[in-house]
């Protein structure tokens, strides 16, 4: 192999001497490129370190190529670095910020946050989602692989929801967790029914995992397992994802479940019946949801069932109305991750975002920034002037949030 390179790569010989190329920034790619098909693991996977560092546009295709490597530290560090361009400082915390040898196998610990995804208004190259779709089911290693499929997630990936689908149907636990999770975030409702065999998986980080999945693809015909795990679970985790999951997926005849668990003692499971209720938009169970309100002393179910109260027709903005309580706990570190989501389902109706209008010009720095991002994710073109009169805040923060959240929602438009 070593024959058929150029003179200058075949005379890069240690890994000190890569390190010395790269130096050379963006100019240094091209030369970098050549070492990929160095019969030496060392300097390959040296060069895969530097072209990640430089980091550019250029870099893109290289790593491309550098995930057909048969290295599995390589195919880690390459799929690092391809979502390191589009995130940057990805590669301090993903997989290869923690790889190391041991004899021959390599080992990594995954963050255990996997909440990362790109603005939609990012495109990404179709050949870096084809790439990480082909680890994804034909990785070196199972490392390789669950890595591959969060990387997809984050992405958005949606070219590649085939391999994912492929890569769940593995034995290991960590590529199918990481295959559901990718599919949450991309969102496509269509990969919704292929899941389902994973609704009772013995694995119960994987079984939750395709319980939430199975709600946020809205895939109501598994109303009825999913119903069937709920009354068969024992473990407390596995009763709320189900209750949420089946509070996602509205259908009358799981009216009588929602009225049952809204008194549970479990706050979770009170919350997901609000949930529940709140979708279903019976307005005859807007006293029910009221009263339990007024009764409600833990914040968690408190906050669905103010969602409940807006869903069910109180969408006015007042002082101590349902709406004003979400928007008051986008103040709170503790609680606004809870309200945050309820806001923007709730916005996506006219006369919800309406009201959010009329209170963004007197908001704190929290709601201004909060509200701009549910505009970003449920506005309309109605949504465009408010948050541009929001871009001229004062605060830096504020505006910056506001252009995002204007680019976000004109991609989606």
């Amino acid at each position: 192999m070593a024959a058929a390179l150029p003179l200058a790569a075949q005379e890069v010989t240690r890994a000190k001497d890569v390190r010395e190329i790269g130096k050379g920034g963006s100019n240094a790619i091209p030369r970098l490129q050549q070492l990929l098909s160095n019969p030496n693991q060392e300097i390959r996977l040296e060069a895969v370190k530097q072209i990640v560092d430089i980091g550019t546009q250029r870099s893109l295709d290289p790593l491309v190529e550098a995930t057909h490597d048969n290295d599995p530290e390589i195919q880690i560090r390459a799929t690092d670095g391809l979502v390191n361009f589009y995130v940057p400082g990805y590669v301090k915390t993903g997989l290869s910020a923690s790889v190391r040898k041991v004899g021959t196998s390599i080992r990594g610990r995954f963050t255990d946050t996997n909440d990362q995804v790109i603005d939609p208004y990012i495109q990404v190259q179709p050949n870096v989602i084809a790439a990480l779709g082909a680890l994804a089911k034909g990785g070196a290693r199972l490392e390789v692989r669950a890595n591959a499929a969060r990387a997809i997630g984050i992405l958005r990936g949606r070219a590649a929801v085939p391999d994912l689908l492929e890569a769940i149907k593995s034995k290991d636990s960590d590529v199918i967790y990481e295959s559901l999770i990718a599919l949450q975030k991309i969102r496509d409702e269509s990969a919704a029914p292929q899941i389902s065999f994973l609704l009772r998986d013995f694995d119960q980080r994987v079984q939750i995992a395709a319980i939430e999945t199975t709600g946020l693809l809205l895939n109501k015909d598994a109303v009825p397992p999913l119903v069937d795990v709920l009354n068969r679970a024992k473990d407390a985790k596995v009763r709320r994802a189900a209750l949420t999951a089946i509070a996602m997926l509205p259908v009358p005849s799981s009216r009588d479940l929602y009225v049952r668990y809204l008194g549970d003692k479990d706050d979770r499971m009170r919350g997901a019946a609000a949930e529940g209720l709140a979708r279903l938009k019976n307005p005859s169970d807007l006293p029910l949801v009221e009263k339990a309100y007024q009764d409600e002393t833990k914040t968690s179910p408190r906050l669905s069932l103010a969602f409940a109260m807006v869903s069910l027709g109180k969408s006015e903005i007042s002082e101590f109305s349902p709406l004003q309580y979400l928007v008051n706990t986008l103040n709170s570190s503790s609680w606004k991750g809870e309200a945050f989501p309820f806001l923007v389902e709730l916005a996506r109706e006219a006369n919800v975002r309406a009201a959010l209008y009329t209170r963004l010009p007197g908001g704190t720095k929290e709601e201004k920034v909060g509200l701009a991002r549910v505009l970003a994710r449920s506005g309309d073109k109605d949504s465009i002037a408010p948050l541009q009169k929001l871009q001229g805040d004062a605060d830096p923060d504020v505006s910056q949030e506001a252009l995002r959240a204007i680019r976000t929602l004109q991609a989606r438009m």
